[in-house]
């Protein structure tokens, strides 16, 4: 993402872990920044002397954070712990596997955080010593010095202004891909939704067109049946028997009864499976809309991520930029601390001359 940095840091320290960012409407819920757990790792950049926290979930950066002395890990479970980003204006969670993972990397975090303050002391101290070496410089020429002084602010001045520019970039490109990843995976959870409730009803229209059959081919055997009894019974109806002819008169009344309640129970049956299946198409239009928004969000995550592309190579062409400064800059402090010590070797050959 960043070629030239990349480059120069060097990785200290990983983990892996589930990350999590604080809802940024009610502060109080977390956001699943990853589907699974990923890799988060400490990065430390020797030229600048700065320590990052990285962690990239696919192609896109889900944490990118410079460690600050007055940043704190907090443990608030046995297996998570959280720290804030001003400025990100976020706080990250991570959920570890275990609780000596956890441990682990709250240590870590603890040391960077220490040699962060130890390089931010160092870097002032040398601030100062500049200042002291530029005020005690010789006061008969003015303009070395100036310039001595102005070029290192001016060094600043511009880091500063591309460091907040850089920061506004990211905060818009974490912007654009949370908002683009929250909206896929609404739209993922209800296709995946849409298509399970799909396959338990389609599965239970196959189970009820398998009964329907079989109930069929029963119906069928019991009107056979039905038919059967009726003509026994109309046989003896005229032949006129009785004594045990009236028993199982009897016997095939109530057969006759019992196959017409059960012959109703799978009407209701077969009628309840007619009003599944309108509930099915319904289930399917259902899926057909989830897909067409899926395939909508799937062209704007690409539209974005096209548009995050341009943007991240703007920002290299802008680092590339300011790193050519920084070291024009440079070269020219360098030229200037060799004039100003010849001229002050040409001061004190001066007044050896004048004591002569």
């Amino acid at each position: 993402m960043y070629p030239h940095h990349r480059e120069r840091e060097q990785p200290i320290f990983s983990a892996r872990a589930h990350v999590f960012q604080i809802d940024p409407t009610t502060k109080r819920n977390w956001i699943p920044a990853s589907k699974h757990a990923v890799s988060v790792s400490f990065f430390y950049d020797a030229n600048r002397n700065v320590y990052r926290i990285i962690s990239v979930g696919g192609t896109k950066a889900i944490i990118n954070c410079t460690v600050t002395p007055s940043m704190t890990f907090t443990k608030t479970s046995q297996k998570f712990g959280q720290w804030a980003d001003s400025r990100a204006n976020t706080v990250y969670g991570l959920g570890f596997a275990t609780e000596q993972q956890l441990h682990q990397f709250s240590e870590k975090f603890k040391e960077v955080k220490d040699a962060a303050r130890l390089a931010r002391e160092k870097s002032q101290d040398k601030e100062l010593a500049n200042t002291a070496l530029t005020i005690a410089a010789p006061q008969f020429s003015q303009s070395p010095p100036v310039m001595c002084v102005n070029g290192p602010e001016d060094k600043l001045f511009r880091s500063q202004s591309a460091d907040i520019t850089l920061s506004s970039e990211k905060e818009r490109i974490k912007k654009m891909l949370s908002e683009g990843s929250i909206c896929e995976m609404n739209l993922e959870a209800e296709l995946f939704t849409l298509q399970d409730s799909n396959s338990k009803l389609v599965a239970a229209l196959h189970e009820a067109n398998a009964n329907v059959e079989q109930w069929k081919k029963q119906l069928a055997a019991y009107q056979e049946e039905t038919e059967r009894l009726r003509d026994q019974v109309a046989d003896l109806e005229a032949h006129g028997g009785h004594g045990p002819s009236d028993l199982l008169k009897d016997e095939l009344t109530q057969s006759l009864e019992e196959l017409e309640a059960l012959l109703k129970a799978k009407d209701e049956e077969i009628h309840i499976l007619q009003s599944k299946k309108a509930e099915y198409h319904e289930m399917e239009h259902d899926r057909d809309e989830a897909i067409h928004r899926l395939q909508e969000m799937e062209m704007r995550n690409s539209d974005l991520e096209r548009r995050i592309q341009n943007t991240e190579q703007n920002l290299s062409n802008s680092l590339e930029d300011r790193d050519r400064t920084d070291n024009e800059i440079q070269r020219a402090v360098e030229i200037l601390d060799i004039k100003i010590f010849d001229l002050n070797d040409l001061r004190q050959s001066l007044v050896k001359l004048i004591d002569k």
